[in-house]
Formats: C-alpha cells, structure tokens, sequence
C-alpha cells in the first residue's frame, strides 16, 4: 500500500558556515523602539501564535484511522503503516507532535507552505519515516504549468515530497500563500500596543501627588537638598502617618495620572484580536475576546479545523498510498463540544433502532465495554418494512 519513491536519498542540512562579525547601529535602550517600527514576525505576535496553536493542537490531538473502501462500507484498516502514520510517523516525534509542526509551519514560517520528506527502506516498499524539512532549506520552483522543489540545492519532483498547502495562491496554486499578507498590519499594530502599555507602565512620569515647593528655598537648589526635605517633611515609618510641613514653603497638589483607558488602548487591542480572529477563523473567545459559545466552538470545529484536516489527509493519501481502496482520515469525534445528557439520548435512540451497540454506546461516554452488552436490543413495534402487512393488529 505504500507508494515506492526512486529517490531514497534524504536532504541534508549542509555544515554551518562561518558567521561574520557585526556591530551596533544603536544602544541597547533605543533597541525596542527601533524594532516595533520595523518588520513584525507572525511568529513572535501572542494573539497570531495562541490562534494558531489552538488550530494546531486540535489537528494534532486527533487520531489519523487508515481506511479501506468495501462493499458493505468504509472500514477502519489496523496494521503496520497505519501505526505508523498514526503513533510514530517521525522517530524523533510522536503524531501530535508530527501534526501541530505541519499546521504550525503551514501558518508561520512556511508562509502556506510545510514540506514533509518520505523515507523508505532499501527495497523502497516499506515506509520507514516521515522527515519534517526546515522552511529556509527549501525553495518552490515554477517550471512552466507545475514547479519543483529544491531542498538545500537538491532538486526534487512534487511526487517524491509530501507538499501541505495552506491558501493557495491565485498565481501559482500549486503553492499555499497562507495569511502573511492579511495578518501583517495587524501585527503590528498588536505589537505597537504592547509596546506602549509596556512604556507606559515603566513611565516614571506618572506622579499621584506633586508637591510645589518654594524655588528660592535654599535647599531645593540642589538634588541633595530636594532628598533631604522629602525625607525630613514627606517620608513617614507608617502608612497613614500624617505630614508636617511648613504652610509657607509646601503646598500639596493631587494629581489624575493619565491611564491606558484615557489612550483608548484596550477598545484597539481588542478591536485588532476580532480582526486577527476573524482572518484565521477562531472564535473571538480563544484570543480572551467575549465568552465561550459552544455553538461557536462547533462551527469553529467544522468549517476551519476540519477542512485544513482534509488537505493534510488528502496529501498523506496522494502521496503514500498507491492503491485507490485506501485512504487516511482523522478521526474528529471528540472535537466537538458535547454534554452527558445530549450522548445519553442520542446514544439511547440509536440503541433502540438497533443502530448502535450497547459497548458501542459506553464507548461514546469513555467506559469500559461490557460482555452482556454485545447483542442488539429492539422494541416490538420496530420492524421490518416487508413485515409490516403481518402485524395481527391490521388481521
């Protein structure tokens, strides 16, 4: 079942090159203002990073099932390569890790695009490892109407790689484009905010109380002396204490310090999470905007996570399988946001049908399966159609 590739020979990073040395353009404290005005990483943005990694971690937490077309329906197919795909696709990782780095590069580094290199063994028969390649060691080729891939210089057809794509481009949509474009403004600008709130915060120019003090006081000419009567007029041993000071040399002003609510910073930051929300498709709560909606959740679950799911799957089936009976498909049962009761009932009608087995149905609620639970129970006024001219009450 699993396709043949010619060439066997996996990418290798080439030995690190020596570095040349640098200098600074600036000192280290004008540093962060510098950056804030510069290029924004997608990367490096809290609200893009948790969107993407509830994505992430959703794929990655379902099961892949290894299917075969029958007569009588799908069937779920355990052996070795489904294993495989599914526990320890990569030696170095597990499925959950092996998924969330496609999803993750897919958004981020890859810009749309995660490139996964089969390893088989000698015989090219049997898979052996699925390699992650690193997105700045690989380069998407045009070549007339298909491309190529080249993966540290190596040259590689489409067919020999497992190529995930994320938005495909209008140009070129054999290559994903993914949300770099969209997400960038928005970036920064969340970025911007942080800066401020974060300046803001280790302002020292936010005094509650000021104290006016008469300038030709002699002590006040020096800072020494402006210590010295903070400490003989103003500082007390005890919270509460009351001050002292002279009627004619002091007089005590307070002051409204300027707050984040009077920058209108936080209607921006949480208009800008709708924003980032809204172009990767997670509900608004998941950035800490609005509250839990479990029909949101659900919808969310259905018309983001599992189309992504689809493309991974349908790229594992294209580029691993060579016979048209088999195919992957994740398993998203328990994606989405059910309660007790709503199984019980559910689970009840179809056992009451006959469509569901007893075990099958303590499955739904994570228990253990009973041996008196295997035969199927049915109520007398459920039978068959062509039985239904027997039934003694129309004799």
């Amino acid at each position: 079942m699993s396709k043949r590739k010619k060439n066997r020979q996996s990418p290798r990073a080439e030995p690190t090159q020596k570095r040349s040395s640098g200098a600074w353009i600036c000192t280290v404290d004008n540093w962060d203002a510098i950056i804030c005005k510069g290029y924004t990483s997608l990367a490096n943005n809290p609200e893009i990073c948790t969107a993407v990694d509830t994505i992430a971690r959703l794929i990655g937490s379902m099961t892949i099932h290894l299917m075969k077309n029958e007569e009588g329906g799908d069937k779920r197919v355990k052996n070795e390569l489904s294993r495989k795909i599914d526990i320890d696709p990569n030696r170095n990782m597990t499925r959950s890790d092996f998924i969330q780095w496609i999803v993750k590069t897919m958004f981020l580094e890859g810009n749309g695009n995660a490139i996964i290199y089969p390893e088989y063994d000698i015989t090219g028969r049997f898979l052996e490892n699925l390699q992650p390649i690193p997105p700045y060691m690989v380069n998407l080729v045009p070549d007339g109407w298909g491309y190529y891939i080249q993966i540290n210089g190596k040259r590689y057809q489409p067919d020999q790689v497992l190529h995930f794509k994320l938005n495909p481009s209008s140009d070129y949509p054999w290559k994903g484009e993914g949300y770099r474009v969209a997400l960038s403004d928005v970036a920064g600008n969340l970025k911007q905010a942080a800066e401020t709130e974060k300046d803001f915060m280790q302002s020292k120019w936010k005094p509650s109380i000021i104290v006016k003090v008469d300038a030709l006081t002699e002590e006040f000419s020096s800072l020494e002396g402006r210590k010295k009567l903070l400490e003989q007029y103003v500082e007390t041993t005890q919270a509460g204490e009351p001050w002292m000071i002279p009627a004619d040399q002091f007089q005590v002003e307070q002051v409204k310090p300027l707050t984040l609510a009077d920058l209108a910073l936080a209607d921006f930051v949480q208009l800008d999470k709708k924003t980032v929300a809204a172009i990767l498709g997670v509900p608004p709560f998941v950035l800490g905007v609005d509250e839990f909606n479990r029909d949101a959740w659900n919808n969310f679950i259905n018309n983001k996570i599992m189309p992504i799911a689809r493309g991974i799957e349908q790229t594992m089936t294209r580029g691993l399988l060579i016979s048209p009976e088999y195919y992957f498909r994740f398993n998203s049962w328990s994606l989405f946001s059910y309660s007790i009761t709503e199984l019980v009932q559910a689970g009840a009608e179809m056992v009451d049908r006959m469509a569901l087995r007893r075990n099958e149905w303590r499955g739904w609620l994570n228990l253990p399966p009973d041996s008196e639970m295997e035969e199927l129970l049915a109520l007398e006024n459920y039978i068959p159609a062509e039985k239904l001219g027997d039934q003694k009450k129309l004799k």
